[in-house]
């Protein structure tokens, strides 16, 4: 049988262009506003990988053995990520800025028989020792302090004795992904290779990326498919963990001087380097490519991005989640041409067209778990229901958090579905149009109201950084209410602004008959969101602030009366 392993693509790559660079990671110089680089070839990376695979072998690591890989974004997390695809082991793959706890906790369900981590990270293991009585094939990246086991420099340091790749195939584990925790717990989904192979493929293809690009990479797991591409990727000098937070000055600097092509980042990345440059009149001429996910991306970034960028180039927003991704996409010209004056008037989001390995279903809402598509209603276009998907890129199960499998999937013959968790319709060109999530749609006497489609109509007004749609009460009989987070020099600072801005939005909420039944308007000066992206919204810790926020409100005017 034909092995299937995205690490075999690394290795077709560095024969067909050995010395380009693979990886490139931008450094302060130490002089304000100056960078250097380090750099790796393809051949260099596929070679140091191969090193790290013989080295794990040789430890006792088989195929579907699961290490946790801890180490920050860099050439060392490229090796380590192809050096276990190579052995076949299972990688465990956590976002930091989780936070220690949700981090520990992640691991401990996830059961690692190792870790191949940073010298904190393997301190706290051994400090930790009971929760991770498995963890025995141990290799440090960085100095070993008072541990056993190899370090990544002396697994690298071995003689190269050729090429390294087990014999995996389709259908083998390849990796645990954990989702952000957005709507629910952070789950581990599980990878095979095979849904490694389609999605670099189904994206390679889709967006005509060619060997030879250029990727600044914001999102460092996004970055894995460059180098299965032939595609160069520029780690830039951010917090991964924290896109909201980066230096638009640093990212700008890595496009020009590397002469990126094309880029993914969050929303909030891209809301702080688009502002960057329309005040300085810069534009990244050699960007013909920028896309953008993990949340909506609102037209006015859109807009501004793609003023930077030079003629020809666009934007796109993928649509997808951990569990299936990509499943759809739109340009940024599509959106500023045809849909947007639609979303601001509450119609959704919409996300664009299928990627053509997947299929999908709009089918009515259901909170509870649906076992069979027998037992699913498929709806007709225009009306509103919950995204289903099939295809190569959709992951089959959960291995933590399992009893949420029967939440997520539905059988359908050999096959299954999986459930997006999202709600929205299709129309006649077969877009899909995003209304929320279905955990968020809040469920009044008079029916559900979903949060994409109201937040729009307040996100108009000019003093809006974002809203927030959530319901207090029972489900079925629950109060909407919109919370507004201004824009940091919009921020209410009197008694008597804050009644202004209140009145402005229930003057809003009346002029549409989407929002006509919300009365409670609360001001939040930052919306607490999630840790990968920076953009998803906590509804649920927002609603918890809400019905606290209206106690004490009515126990204020109690106690004026």
């Amino acid at each position: 049988m034909k092995t299937v392993n995205v690490a075999a693509r690394l290795a077709e790559q560095a024969k067909a262009m050995p010395d380009a660079q693979a990886v490139i990671v931008q450094h302060p110089s130490g002089a304000a506003g100056k960078w250097r680089y380090d750099s790796i070839t393809f051949r260099q990376l596929d070679q140091d990988s191969d090193r790290v695979a013989c080295g794990l072998r040789k430890m006792g690591v088989t195929p579907g053995t699961r290490l946790a890989l801890l180490v920050r974004p860099g050439i060392d997390f490229f090796t380590c990520v192809f050096g276990l695809f190579k052995a076949g082991a299972v990688s465990i793959l956590i976002d930091p800025g989780m936070g220690r706890r949700n981090l520990i906790s992640c691991l401990q369900a996830a059961r690692p028989q190792g870790f191949v981590a940073l010298s904190p990270v393997q301190a706290v293991r051994v400090l930790l020792k009971p929760r991770f009585p498995h963890a025995r094939f141990n290799v440090t990246v960085g100095r070993r302090w008072f541990w056993r086991g190899p370090t990544l420099d002396e697994l690298r340091c071995e003689p190269w004795h050729g090429p390294e790749l087990a014999a995996t195939q389709a259908d083998d584990p390849a990796a645990i992904i954990f989702t952000t925790g957005s709507t629910g717990p952070p789950k581990g989904v599980l990878y095979r290779h095979g849904n490694f192979d389609s999605q670099v493929e189904e994206i390679r293809d889709f967006y005509g990326i060619e060997p030879g690009e250029v990727d600044l990479a914001c999102f460092p797991l996004f970055g894995l498919f460059n180098c299965a591409m032939g595609v160069t990727t520029v780690v830039p000098d951010m917090d991964a963990s924290c896109p909201a937070l980066a230096d638009p000055a640093a990212l700008v600097a890595a496009v020009d001087e590397c002469r990126a092509t094309q880029s993914f980042a969050s929303p909030a990345v891209w809301n702080r380097v688009g502002p960057h440059c329309a005040s300085r009149g810069l534009h990244l001429t050699t960007l013909k490519r920028l896309m953008s996910a993990g949340a909506p991306v609102s037209p006015y970034v859109l807009d501004r991005m793609k003023s930077c960028l030079a003629d020809g180039g666009e934007m796109h927003t993928p649509y997808g989640a951990t569990e299936a991704l990509p499943v759809a996409s739109i340009s940024a010209e599509e959106v500023l041409s045809e849909t947007a004056e639609q979303t601001y008037r509450g119609a959704g989001v919409c996300v664009g067209r299928r990627f053509p390995g997947i299929t999908w279903k709009v089918i009515r809402a259901v909170d509870g778990p649906i076992a069979n598509m027998s037992d699913a209603e498929e709806l007709p276009a225009g009306e509103i229901g919950e995204l289903i998907v099939r295809g190569a890129v959709v992951t089959r199960e959960y291995v933590t958090r399992t009893e949420w499998n029967a939440l997520a999937k539905i059988l359908d013959g050999e096959t299954f579905w999986h459930r997006m968790g999202d709600v929205g319709y299709l129309d006649d060109r077969q877009r899909f149009w995003y209304c929320g999530r279905l955990a968020h749609r809040v469920l009044t006497a008079a029916g559900p109201m979903y949060t994409e489609r109201c937040e729009a109509i307040f996100n108009t007004h000019a003093a809006v950084y974002r809203s927030a749609l959530v319901g207090v009460g029972p489900r079925g009989n629950q109060r909407p209410i919109i919370i507004i987070e201004p824009l940091t020099d919009r921020i209410p600072e009197t008694v008597a602004d804050r009644e202004s801005l209140v009145s402005q939005m229930r003057e809003i909420a009346a002029s549409s008959p989407l929002t006509a039944s919300i009365h409670d308007v609360l001001i939040h000066t930052s919306f607490p969101v999630d840790i990968r992206h920076n953009a998803k919204i906590f509804r649920e810790k927002l609603a918890l602030w809400a019905e606290q926020e209206l106690e004490w409100e009515v126990k204020r005017n109690a106690g004026n009366q």
